[in-house]
């Protein structure tokens, strides 16, 4: 019996042991890689601004970021006002949708000072390949008929349900998921731009 509880306390022992060295090795591996991996996302986010607001240079401007949450929504947009010559140029907008196919999507979408729509940029999401994927400007031209248009003249919303957006074929919840997320976006940028414009105007 004795010898029973012995080979039973060593199995213990030995598993818990070996418990310990595998979660001691996971807390390395996460506290090496966390920060490499925050880094590569700040460095595309940046890139994203960079490429959806075309004509803005950073080496003469600057960028203010500003986190601001819509009435009803319980997540904030992250609003990235370009400034040159101390007077706003626009703004990349890092905003997102819940109402994707697969759940939620996030991108960045460039306004002018005026809210007309410049450069959309998909930054993360999980579309069904060869169908809500072709959100992407690489896969079709779907998000090409946003650009120069503004949500104040256009209706952000796919033909089916009475906007002027052209929907991907068989991808109609992704579409309207894209339009929820630029309608986000425009509504966010002007709530803010107007304490911007009483400050610059004042």
């Amino acid at each position: 019996m004795a010898k029973k509880e012995s080979s039973l306390f060593k199995l213990v022992l030995s598993l818990t042991i070996i418990s310990v060295l595998a979660g001691f090795a996971l807390a390395t591996v996460f506290s090496k890689t966390q920060e490499p991996i925050e880094a590569a996302r700040i460095r595309k986010n940046h890139e994203a601004v960079m490429k959806v607001l075309p004509g803005f240079d950073i080496a003469h401007g600057n960028l203010q970021k500003i986190n601001y949450l819509l009435e009803n929504d319980k997540d904030s947009v992250c609003i990235h006002l370009a400034f040159a010559n101390n007077r706003l140029f626009g703004a990349a907008v890092e905003t997102y949708t819940h109402n994707a196919f697969n759940g939620t999507f996030t991108l960045m979408v460039g306004f002018n000072s005026e809210g007309t729509i410049l450069e959309t940029e998909v930054l993360q999401a999980n579309e069904t390949p060869g169908l809500g994927d072709k959100m992407e400007k690489r896969k079709s031209n779907f998000a090409l008929q946003f650009i120069g248009k503004s949500p104040e003249n256009t209706k952000m919303d796919v033909l089916k349900s009475g906007g002027d957006i052209v929907a991907i074929t068989a991808a109609t919840i992704t579409s309207r998921a894209f339009c929820d997320a630029v309608n986000r976006a425009y509504n966010a940028f002007m709530e803010v731009k107007k304490q911007v414009d009483s400050v610059q105007y004042e």
